[in-house]
């Protein structure tokens, strides 16, 4: 499901880089003749596609969302996919007629122009069509039916879809299912169905296709071939070591159902079932309140991950009757396997205690790393109310008492001391036993006496360590020093590339001098990069971002003779997150840099830029003993074309008045949005004002040409008013005005012909 979410939002980013595509192309689009068959788009090359040709075809309808913009449309034995603005309000089996242009993507693909309501037709005949076919894309956007077996199912009561998982031969595939309740799926478990909709692919981010996803407009699509033999729920209970006798490896495992006390639920993903010492992790898509504490039973598909025994494509049913299960207590010995006869408690309930280390706070959960016995492990809750739930502090150096899960990193039970996690459900599972110790007048005294001891065993010993401790201050007065400056150049204006490899000589410097480097995602690596790394023991750490994929990675080399010491991870670890916080520092810079100094509609620098630069202008100006223009726009007309159009056919017309004011400017000239239909140009460079006013003319020009915005043509025009410095003003207020004034003395003097003209028709008639 979560995937078919990220596909969608991947094809609406495609979409808007699409749009956003250069003026060369339009003006190319302008002069082909438009594309009338889906065939002829279908038979692009993405390269072509990517012109942005112009379209005018007719087709019909065969699924439509507008909530996501999603419209299929097929002619013939053809089908394309269509942008569809959202309130076209169109239904399948309708004949629409297309304008738009053609862009590139897994296949060309169109975004309209202006969608026109034709008639209502039949819908074209299906297609049956098999796993193979689907997978290559030979039926792609066409409208097929394909049978199968559901083999899981889960319906979105907030968007009304339900997402069902579909066995065929040649393998799985996905559904989504428009309309309906929760009773239109209920029953389709183990059902073999045939599925009429329209074949589409799901990818990922450099779109390749990773699986078939189908596009069913309506549960009236989905027809029950067979009827299940009977419910999955009236299966016998199955023993949790005894689910995987049913396995079988060709996917044809029939469903088992388990029973027992949910003892961990993570909405969504996974649900833990516990009965007396069995226990079993169950792979859920399931959203449905479930209270940690009931009887429950689960039926599901059994399978091994990574050793360990799930049930996956899971589904959950609370009885509501509480049976609690008492958590074992346990230590670090107890909890990791020692061989067959103490195998662990893995996806058992379990309480241990131990001393807060450290503890991790991320916007996804919450881990804490505890000590017993000189031993290790970590304490994870997970957020599973969301991101924006507060963490729960513990006093480092205190000892606690951890209930949850006991997950493993490894099944084999032979493997002595198998590291393990504790996976807590709620803040309450971990509790202060006892708070740190603070410093005492009796701990004083014992270390007081334990220094003079050692002063009078030997003054040499003394010394020595005195001159280590000295050396370890200065070497961490210095690291200390060292990340201060590289916060304060993070805030600052040094390069980027100097504070990353600031970053790696810091952590070079905590490491001893061994050389560390860092590698950007798409980017430099930067930092002492060794030419031989084959021969170092080389250790890593993801310069992970708050969002998305990881910005990095960061490297340090060692001799492979040293054993691995903690410090690595520590210092990498430091690095790394100094490295995000400065990655994504100048990110947000650059973001809020051109936020504030271009017009977010048209993309073209605003008012605040403009007075700074005026300012900077009149100032060179006045040193060099130099004149420059000044060039008011006001756009005629443009009330009426929001309120005939919209205002979202106003703010296209205003996108492309800029692009072509813009083509008319030099490349040393610069073009400003003062607010609303006001426009104004900069033109640094000029001998005399003929040239400023020739500049000028074409500005005035340049709206001569018809708009064409959402299939309705515009005529445009606008009145333009020049001011020359010095001569209209020596400062940059009185240059506004003047160039103002004239601006408005034009926009009178049209108006007054076009009064004129209106009185003398009568009399020439």
């Amino acid at each position: 499901m979560r995937q078919v979410f990220r596909i969608r939002a991947m094809k609406r980013l495609i979409v808007i880089v699409g749009v956003l595509i250069g003026g060369s192309a339009v003006a190319f689009a302008a002069a082909a003749a438009p594309l009338t068959s889906i065939r002829a788009i279908h038979a692009l090359s993405n390269a072509e596609a990517s012109q942005r040709l112009p379209v005018a075809f007719e087709a019909t309808v065969t699924y439509y969302r507008g909530s996501e913009n999603t419209l299929f449309v097929q002619d013939g034995d053809t089908g394309i996919y269509v942008f569809a603005p959202t309130d076209a309000n169109l239904v399948p089996g309708d004949r629409i007629l297309v304008r738009g242009k053609t862009h590139g993507s897994f296949n060309p693909f169109v975004i309209p122009d202006g969608i026109v309501l034709l008639r209502h037709d039949a819908l074209p005949k299906p297609v049956a069509t098999t796993f193979g076919q689907m997978i290559a894309a030979l039926v792609d956007c066409r409208r097929v039916t394909v049978r199968g077996v559901v083999r899981s199912s889960d319906y979105m009561s907030q968007t009304r879809v339900s997402f069902l998982e579909v066995l065929t031969d040649g393998g799985y595939f996905q559904a989504t299912v428009d309309g309906g309740d929760p009773s239109t799926i209920e029953n389709l478990l183990d059902a073999e169905v045939e599925l009429t909709g329209v074949a589409g692919e799901t990818f990922d981010s450099k779109l390749q296709v990773t699986g078939i996803l189908i596009h069913i407009q309506s549960p009236a699509d989905v027809k029950v071939l067979k009827s299940p033999a009977g419910s999955p729920w009236s299966l016998p209970v199955t023993p949790m070591d005894r689910v995987l006798a049913v396995y079988h490896v060709k996917d044809s495992t029939p469903r088992v159902r388990v029973h027992g006390t949910i003892t961990y639920y993570e909405s969504g993903t996974a649900v833990i079932l516990q009965d007396g010492a069995r226990s079993i992790w169950i792979e859920t898509l399931t959203r449905s309140p479930l209270r940690v504490g009931d009887l429950a039973d689960a039926i599901g598909f059994p399978e091994t991950r990574n050793g360990f025994l799930n049930l996956v494509r899971g589904e959950i049913h609370d009885s509501l009757k509480e049976a609690p299960v008492k958590p074992v207590p346990a230590t670090w010995d107890t909890l990791t396997p020692h061989g067959n006869d103490s195998p662990g408690h893995h996806y058992e309930l379990v309480s241990i205690e131990g001393q807060v280390v450290t503890q991790v706070q991320e916007a996804a959960q919450d881990e804490y790393v505890l000590s017993t016995g000189g031993k290790q492990f970590s304490a994870i809750y997970r957020h599973l109310d969301g991101p924006h739930q507060a963490h729960k502090e513990v006093p480092l150096g205190s000892r606690v008492s951890v209930t949850g899960i006991c997950v493993l990193e490894n099944s084999n039970p032979f493997l002595a001391e198998v590291p393990f996690s504790i996976l807590m459900r709620s803040p309450a599972d971990i509790v202060v036993v006892a708070r740190p110790s603070p410093i005492n007048v009796r701990n004083l005294t014992v270390v007081v006496g334990m220094l003079l001891l050692i002063v009078m065993l030997g003054g040499l010993r003394s010394w020595a360590i005195e001159r280590r401790v000295r050396r370890q201050t200065t070497a961490q007065a210095a690291l200390e020093r060292q990340r201060s400056q590289i916060l304060e150049d993070i805030n600052g204006s040094r390069p980027l590339a100097e504070i990353l490899e600031g970053i790696t000589q810091m952590v070079s410097l905590r490491l001893h001098g061994a050389p560390c480097w860092c590698q950007i995602t798409d980017g430099a690596r930067l930092g002492s990069y060794p030419r031989e790394t084959a021969s170092l023991r080389c250790v890593e750490e993801k310069i992970l971002a708050r969002k998305g994929p990881p910005l990095g990675v960061i490297f340090t080399g060692l001799s492979p003779l040293t054993k691995p010491n903690p410090r690595e991870s520590e210092a990498l670890s430091m690095g790394a997150e100094l490295a995000t916080l400065a990655i994504e520092t100048r990110k947000l810079y650059s973001d809020l840099l051109h936020r504030s100094e271009f017009d977010l509609l048209t993309d073209i620098h605003n008012r605040f830029f403009m007075d700074q630069y005026l300012d900077i202008q009149v100032e060179e100006a006045r040193r060099n003993a130099a004149i420059f223009g000044l060039i008011y726009i006001d756009l005629d007309g443009f009330k009426q074309v929001n309120d005939l159009h919209g205002h979202q056919a106003g703010d296209l017309y205003l996108q492309e008045a800029a692009d072509r004011m813009k083509q008319q400017l030099r490349p040393h000239d610069l073009l400003a949005r003062l607010g609303g239909d006001e426009f104004a140009a900069m033109v640094p460079v000029v001998r005399n004002r003929a040239e400023v006013e020739e500049i000028a003319h074409r500005l005035e020009r340049s709206f001569d040409s018809p708009f064409t915005v959402q299939g309705v043509v515009l005529h445009g025009a606008a009145s333009v008013g020049v001011a020359v410095y010095p001569e209209d003003g020596a400062t940059k207020d009185s240059l506004l005005r003047a160039a103002d004034a004239a601006m408005y003395a034009a926009k009178n003097g049209k108006r007054q012909v076009a009064e004129a003209e209106v009185l003398e028709a009568p009399q020439e008639k």
